[in-house]
């Protein structure tokens, strides 16, 4: 745990598995998770429209079990943020939010 959704505009600066690879190792590196726990993954979007100005999007969205801090969240969500930064355009929107899951819902194989 936890699922790491990136959807972006199809025409990023960055190849999406490049994105895919830097966003996981981020997501590693806040501390707050084993590596071979993460779950990474990029969605495409090729029908979209966004605020003047802008050229495209990403947004990362970190699913978590319950159970961390309000500042753990916020830390990894600027951890996110600020990696999303290094590698994409100032013309593009970014985004991260992070989701709790409940232990008592979630299930898996």
């Amino acid at each position: 745990m936890p699922h790491i959704i990136i959807e972006h505009s199809e025409d990023l600066p960055v190849l999406p598995q490049v994105l895919v690879e830097k966003i996981h190792n981020c997501t590693f590196e806040s501390g707050l998770f084993d590596l071979e726990t993460i779950k990474t993954r990029a969605v495409a979007y090729q029908q979209y429209q966004l605020g003047v100005g802008k050229e495209g999007f990403i947004h990362v969205q970190a699913h978590i079990m319950t159970g961390r801090t309000v500042e753990q969240k916020q830390m990894l969500s600027e951890h996110l943020l600020a990696c999303l930064k290094t590698y994409c355009r100032e013309s593009d929107s970014l985004s991260v939010n992070i989701y709790d899951m409940d232990h008592e819902i979630y299930r898996k194989n």
